[in-house]
Protein backbone atom coordinates (compact mmCIF):
# COMPACT_ATOMS: atom_id res chain seq x y z
CA UNK A 1 0.00 0.00 0.00
CA UNK A 2 1.51 3.24 -0.42
CA UNK A 3 1.88 5.91 1.80
CA UNK A 4 0.76 9.28 1.85
CA UNK A 5 1.54 12.27 2.99
CA UNK A 6 -0.09 13.90 6.02
CA UNK A 7 -0.29 17.18 7.67
CA UNK A 8 2.94 17.89 9.46
CA UNK A 9 5.04 15.38 7.55
CA UNK A 10 8.58 16.35 6.10
CA UNK A 11 9.02 15.37 2.80
CA UNK A 12 11.78 15.92 0.09
CA UNK A 13 10.39 18.03 -2.74
CA UNK A 14 13.19 16.82 -5.48
CA UNK A 15 13.47 19.23 -8.78
CA UNK A 16 17.17 17.69 -9.97
CA UNK A 17 20.34 15.94 -7.93
CA UNK A 18 21.59 19.56 -6.97
CA UNK A 19 18.17 21.07 -5.97
CA UNK A 20 16.25 18.86 -2.90
CA UNK A 21 14.45 20.21 0.05
CA UNK A 22 12.94 19.22 3.46
CA UNK A 23 10.10 20.85 4.05
CA UNK A 24 7.38 20.41 6.58
CA UNK A 25 3.77 20.03 4.93
CA UNK A 26 1.35 22.67 6.80
CA UNK A 27 -1.88 24.01 5.95
CA UNK A 28 -1.88 27.66 4.66
CA UNK A 29 2.31 27.58 3.94
CA UNK A 30 3.95 27.64 1.23
CA UNK A 31 7.16 27.11 -0.43
CA UNK A 32 9.03 29.69 -2.82
CA UNK A 33 11.59 28.03 -5.74
CA UNK A 34 12.75 29.28 -8.56
CA UNK A 35 10.96 27.05 -10.12
CA UNK A 36 7.63 28.68 -8.77
CA UNK A 37 5.33 27.99 -5.68
CA UNK A 38 4.12 25.19 -3.72
CA UNK A 39 1.59 25.37 -2.09
CA UNK A 40 2.16 22.66 0.97
CA UNK A 41 -1.53 22.10 1.98
CA UNK A 42 -1.42 20.78 -1.91
CA UNK A 43 0.48 17.69 -0.89
CA UNK A 44 -1.99 16.62 1.60
CA UNK A 45 -3.23 13.29 0.56
CA UNK A 46 -0.43 12.42 -2.16
CA UNK A 47 0.72 9.25 -2.67
CA UNK A 48 5.27 9.64 -1.81
CA UNK A 49 6.81 9.35 -4.97
CA UNK A 50 4.15 11.11 -7.05
CA UNK A 51 4.61 14.68 -8.70
CA UNK A 52 3.63 17.76 -8.07
CA UNK A 53 3.44 20.99 -10.40
CA UNK A 54 4.55 24.57 -9.25
CA UNK A 55 2.67 27.63 -9.86
CA UNK A 56 4.87 27.52 -13.19
CA UNK A 57 3.81 24.28 -14.28
CA UNK A 58 7.36 22.81 -13.15
CA UNK A 59 7.49 19.25 -11.62
CA UNK A 60 8.93 18.25 -8.29
CA UNK A 61 8.51 14.69 -6.50
CA UNK A 62 7.39 14.01 -3.75
CA UNK A 63 9.65 11.96 -1.37
CA UNK A 64 9.45 10.44 2.04
CA UNK A 65 12.94 11.56 3.83
CA UNK A 66 15.36 8.77 4.46
CA UNK A 67 18.03 9.41 7.37
CA UNK A 68 20.54 10.16 4.98
CA UNK A 69 18.01 13.68 4.21
CA UNK A 70 17.62 14.29 7.75
CA UNK A 71 21.49 14.34 8.28
CA UNK A 72 22.42 16.52 5.18
CA UNK A 73 19.95 18.74 5.95
CA UNK A 74 20.15 19.43 9.62
CA UNK A 75 20.60 22.52 11.56
CA UNK A 76 24.17 22.95 11.34
CA UNK A 77 26.19 25.11 14.41
CA UNK A 78 28.98 22.48 14.23
CA UNK A 79 30.48 20.57 11.50
CA UNK A 80 28.77 17.45 11.74
CA UNK A 81 29.97 13.62 11.43
CA UNK A 82 29.43 12.78 7.27
CA UNK A 83 27.32 9.38 6.65
CA UNK A 84 30.31 7.69 5.12
CA UNK A 85 32.25 7.91 8.93
CA UNK A 86 28.96 7.49 10.12
CA UNK A 87 28.67 3.72 7.89
CA UNK A 88 31.99 2.78 9.38
CA UNK A 89 31.01 4.06 13.40
CA UNK A 90 27.76 2.27 13.36
CA UNK A 91 29.16 -1.24 11.48
CA UNK A 92 32.18 -1.77 13.54
CA UNK A 93 30.53 -0.80 16.95
CA UNK A 94 28.38 -3.07 16.00
CA UNK A 95 24.96 -0.74 17.21
CA UNK A 96 21.76 -2.18 16.56
CA UNK A 97 18.09 -2.42 17.80
CA UNK A 98 18.32 -2.35 22.18
CA UNK A 99 21.69 -1.25 22.35
CA UNK A 100 22.70 1.39 25.21
CA UNK A 101 25.60 3.89 23.52
CA UNK A 102 26.88 6.91 25.09
CA UNK A 103 28.11 9.51 22.48
CA UNK A 104 30.63 12.49 23.78
CA UNK A 105 29.57 15.43 21.86
CA UNK A 106 26.67 15.87 20.58
CA UNK A 107 27.38 19.18 18.39
CA UNK A 108 24.67 19.19 15.59
CA UNK A 109 23.24 16.04 16.36
CA UNK A 110 24.11 14.33 13.10
CA UNK A 111 25.58 11.15 14.56
CA UNK A 112 23.22 11.29 17.29
CA UNK A 113 20.59 10.40 14.43
CA UNK A 114 22.23 7.58 13.06
CA UNK A 115 23.12 6.08 16.87
CA UNK A 116 19.07 6.61 17.58
CA UNK A 117 17.70 5.41 14.51
CA UNK A 118 19.97 1.95 14.96
CA UNK A 119 19.17 1.47 18.69
CA UNK A 120 15.15 1.91 18.57
CA UNK A 121 12.77 0.93 19.51
CA UNK A 122 14.04 -0.78 22.49
CA UNK A 123 17.63 1.38 22.93
CA UNK A 124 18.84 4.48 24.07
CA UNK A 125 21.59 7.22 23.30
CA UNK A 126 23.62 8.95 26.53
CA UNK A 127 25.03 12.18 24.64
CA UNK A 128 27.09 14.73 26.21
CA UNK A 129 27.23 18.05 25.37
CA UNK A 130 27.81 21.58 27.44
CA UNK A 131 27.26 24.44 24.92
CA UNK A 132 23.35 24.87 25.32
CA UNK A 133 22.97 26.36 21.60
CA UNK A 134 24.31 22.87 19.91
CA UNK A 135 21.47 21.16 22.79
CA UNK A 136 19.10 23.28 21.41
CA UNK A 137 19.68 22.93 17.62
CA UNK A 138 20.60 18.69 18.28
CA UNK A 139 16.98 18.51 19.67
CA UNK A 140 15.62 19.88 16.75
CA UNK A 141 17.29 17.90 14.18
CA UNK A 142 16.08 14.57 16.51
CA UNK A 143 12.56 15.70 16.59
CA UNK A 144 12.45 16.33 13.00
CA UNK A 145 13.57 13.53 12.45
CA UNK A 146 11.01 11.81 14.84
CA UNK A 147 14.07 9.97 17.06
CA UNK A 148 14.04 12.13 20.04
CA UNK A 149 12.18 9.67 21.94
CA UNK A 150 15.60 7.51 22.09
CA UNK A 151 18.34 9.97 23.15
CA UNK A 152 18.84 11.13 26.33
CA UNK A 153 20.83 14.55 26.43
CA UNK A 154 23.19 15.27 29.39
CA UNK A 155 24.35 18.36 29.79
CA UNK A 156 27.48 17.79 31.39
CA UNK A 157 31.63 17.74 30.71
CA UNK A 158 32.90 14.05 29.94
CA UNK A 159 35.83 15.08 31.08
CA UNK A 160 33.64 14.56 34.86
CA UNK A 161 33.18 10.89 33.71
CA UNK A 162 29.93 9.40 32.36
CA UNK A 163 26.59 8.31 34.38
CA UNK A 164 26.11 5.19 32.86
CA UNK A 165 27.93 2.05 33.34
CA UNK A 166 28.19 -1.50 31.24
CA UNK A 167 27.06 0.48 27.94
CA UNK A 168 27.19 -1.57 24.53
CA UNK A 169 29.80 1.08 22.71
CA UNK A 170 31.16 4.18 22.98
CA UNK A 171 31.86 7.33 20.07
CA UNK A 172 33.57 10.39 21.09
CA UNK A 173 33.45 13.25 18.90
CA UNK A 174 35.65 15.71 21.26
CA UNK A 175 38.61 17.80 20.70
CA UNK A 176 40.80 16.32 23.58
CA UNK A 177 39.31 12.96 23.15
CA UNK A 178 42.78 11.30 25.18
CA UNK A 179 41.50 12.82 28.32
CA UNK A 180 38.46 10.93 28.35
CA UNK A 181 39.70 7.69 27.41
CA UNK A 182 39.92 6.15 31.57
CA UNK A 183 36.41 7.38 31.89
CA UNK A 184 35.26 5.48 28.32
CA UNK A 185 36.97 2.62 30.49
CA UNK A 186 35.09 2.34 33.16
CA UNK A 187 31.72 2.65 31.42
CA UNK A 188 32.39 0.36 28.97
CA UNK A 189 31.22 -3.05 28.76
CA UNK A 190 33.86 -5.82 29.09
CA UNK A 191 34.94 -6.75 25.11
CA UNK A 192 33.02 -3.80 23.29
CA UNK A 193 34.38 -1.56 21.33
CA UNK A 194 34.37 2.51 21.22
CA UNK A 195 35.27 5.04 18.64
CA UNK A 196 36.68 8.01 18.47
CA UNK A 197 36.28 10.85 15.62
CA UNK A 198 39.51 13.78 15.40
CA UNK A 199 40.18 16.02 12.76
CA UNK A 200 43.81 15.71 13.10
CA UNK A 201 46.95 13.08 12.89
CA UNK A 202 47.98 14.83 16.37
CA UNK A 203 44.62 14.31 18.26
CA UNK A 204 45.08 10.52 16.94
CA UNK A 205 48.53 9.95 18.17
CA UNK A 206 48.25 11.06 21.81
CA UNK A 207 44.48 8.96 22.02
CA UNK A 208 46.10 5.90 20.68
CA UNK A 209 48.52 6.20 23.06
CA UNK A 210 46.08 6.47 25.75
CA UNK A 211 43.61 3.67 24.34
CA UNK A 212 46.86 1.77 24.82
CA UNK A 213 47.45 2.77 28.44
CA UNK A 214 44.26 2.02 29.70
CA UNK A 215 44.24 -1.91 28.20
CA UNK A 216 41.69 -1.45 25.20
CA UNK A 217 43.15 -3.53 22.29
CA UNK A 218 42.29 -3.95 18.27
CA UNK A 219 42.82 -0.42 17.35
CA UNK A 220 42.65 0.29 13.86
CA UNK A 221 42.45 3.76 12.57
CA UNK A 222 40.79 4.92 9.42
CA UNK A 223 40.32 7.85 6.75
CA UNK A 224 37.25 7.14 4.64
CA UNK A 225 36.96 8.72 1.48
CA UNK A 226 34.25 9.28 -1.31
CA UNK A 227 34.48 9.20 -4.87
CA UNK A 228 30.95 9.99 -6.31
CA UNK A 229 30.76 9.31 -10.25
CA UNK A 230 28.82 11.14 -13.02
CA UNK A 231 27.46 7.69 -15.11
CA UNK A 232 26.67 8.27 -18.81
CA UNK A 233 27.24 5.56 -21.72
CA UNK A 234 30.34 5.64 -22.95
CA UNK A 235 31.42 8.72 -20.96
CA UNK A 236 31.51 7.78 -17.40
CA UNK A 237 33.68 9.54 -15.02
CA UNK A 238 34.44 10.61 -11.77
CA UNK A 239 33.12 14.15 -10.47
CA UNK A 240 35.99 16.65 -10.14
CA UNK A 241 34.95 17.27 -6.31
CA UNK A 242 34.65 14.73 -3.91
CA UNK A 243 34.18 14.46 -0.18
CA UNK A 244 37.49 14.34 0.87
CA UNK A 245 38.94 14.04 3.95
CA UNK A 246 36.99 14.62 7.48
CA UNK A 247 38.74 13.04 9.80
CA UNK A 248 40.10 10.17 11.25
CA UNK A 249 38.19 7.28 12.99
CA UNK A 250 40.06 5.19 15.77
CA UNK A 251 38.57 2.18 16.75
CA UNK A 252 39.17 -0.15 19.78
CA UNK A 253 37.74 -2.84 21.98
CA UNK A 254 38.06 -3.16 26.06
CA UNK A 255 39.45 -5.45 27.76
CA UNK A 256 39.21 -6.93 31.12
CA UNK A 257 42.03 -5.66 33.15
Amino acid sequence: MNEEVHEGDYVLLYFDEKRKWLVKVLEGREFHTHKGIIKLSNLINHRFGERIESSLKVDFWVLKPTLYDYIMHAERPTQIIYPKDIGLILVKLDISSGKKVIEAGTGSGALTMALANAVKPSGIVYTYEVEDRFIESAKRNLKKANLLDYVIIRKKSVKEGFIERNVDAIVMDISEPWEVVPKAFEALKNGCSLASFSPTINQVEKTVEALKKAGFIDLSTIECLVRELRVEPGKTRPFTRMIGHTGYLTFARKTIS
